[in-house]
């Protein structure tokens, strides 16, 4: 295992940016920046030996400091949606910065995605990886309390990425922390992920409105566009989906870190991608919103183009009490964990049905 660090830039603040080559036993290689967290770009082989990059991204830093499809990076200090940026907590109401229309929506301006976390990398015989730490101040995008966030990348031999997120806070506060990868298990850049067979752990989602804000209703996935409890390749019907999945899933063994989350094939390449996590919820996101987006190596992405399985608790949980909370008090300590684990279709016999 080893992990090679170089200067990748400088912000606007000065601040240094690096960008970080994890390698393992087995070639396989992982970037990840320490601006936003952003993993760049994932090398692993297909079943013929040929290494590709699996993951959408950019070329450069000063490329993802336009990066409004959020691709690789960190997202809090709540992912995903808060309707009219407002919740109340312990009697006071709070009014986050609105990015997404009428919502609040990855954490607003100053997301966790745009800023250069501080940075630390480790190797051991069997692991290696970067540890990223930040400190979210008090009233950052009118959020309460300073919140400490560390967030622990791991890449094993056994072409494992553990993402481990902890953080403290002084005040009250929500946190709702994931990544925002984008996978295409054919290449990034190789055409659209609606031939990858997907199977995911759930038999319900939350149903959203039309700026997919949670209703509160959660509903049966069975005979619906949603039902991923068999393998079934994503585009199969995508079409009864407003440009495409941009859907929570409720996990059936929340808190379960041994068995799959989701597990997506792709029969052309043989490669295969698991995601373990100890989160409740899935947000399938199959990136309909892109048109055109500059990616890596000349490749404009459109519709399609790659696939996220964000981990997380459900969107707008501030404002559904009956979804899993996501405040985090004084004295408590938030702890997440997710793995993606890449392999290849013979190597663990994946059905496809």
């Amino acid at each position: 295992m080893r992990v090679t660090k170089r200067n990748w830039g400088l912000d606007n603040n000065g601040k240094e940016v690096y960008l970080f080559f994890l390698t393992n036993a087995n070639n396989h290689t992982v970037k990840i920046t320490n601006y936003g967290g952003i993993i760049t770009s994932w090398l692993v082989p297909d079943k013929n030996g040929d290494f590709v990059d699996i993951v959408l991204g950019k070329d450069s830093f000063e490329d993802y400091m336009d990066n409004p499809a959020y691709m690789g990076c960190i997202v809090g200090r709540v992912a995903n949606r808060i309707k009219n940026g407002r919740f109340s907590l312990n009697g006071k109401e709070y009014q986050l910065a609105l990015n997404d229309g009428e919502n609040h929506n990855h954490g607003g301006i100053t997301g966790f995605d745009k800023v250069v976390w501080d940075s630390e990398s480790f190797e051991n015989e069997a692991d290696c990886g970067v540890v990223l730490s930040y400190l979210s101040p008090d009233g950052e995008d009118n959020y309460p309390g300073n919140l400490h966030v560390t967030v622990k990348y791991t890449f094993t031999n056994k072409n494992e990425l553990i993402i481990h997120y902890q953080a403290e806070t002084d005040k009250p506060t929500p946190i709702n922390l994931t990544n925002h990868s984008y996978f295409n298990l054919k290449g990034e850049g190789k055409g659209s992920i609606l031939s990858t067979n997907l199977k995911i752990d759930s038999q319900k989602y939350t149903e959203t409105d039309k700026d997919f804000i949670p209703t509160g209703k959660i509903w049966p996935v069975l005979n619906t566009a949603y039902d991923f409890s068999a393998f079934k390749q994503i585009g199969k019907h995508i079409s009864a989906c407003k440009k495409g999945y941009n859907i929570n899933f409720v996990l059936e063994k929340s808190g379960d870190i041994t068995i799959p989350a989701a597990i997506a094939v792709d029969e052309e390449s043989g490669r295969t991608l698991e995601v373990f996590t100890t989160e409740p919820g899935l947000q399938l996101y199959t990136a309909g919103y892109i048109n055109n987006e500059k990616g890596k190596n000349g490749n404009c992405y459109v519709a399609y183009a790659g696939f996220c399985l964000e981990t997380q608790h459900f969107a707008d949980a501030p404002n559904h009490s009956h979804f899993p909370t996501i405040v985090l008090n004084p004295a408590e300590k938030f702890e997440s964990k997710t793995i993606y684990s890449l392999g290849l279709i013979s190597q663990n016999n994946t059905p496809i049905v």
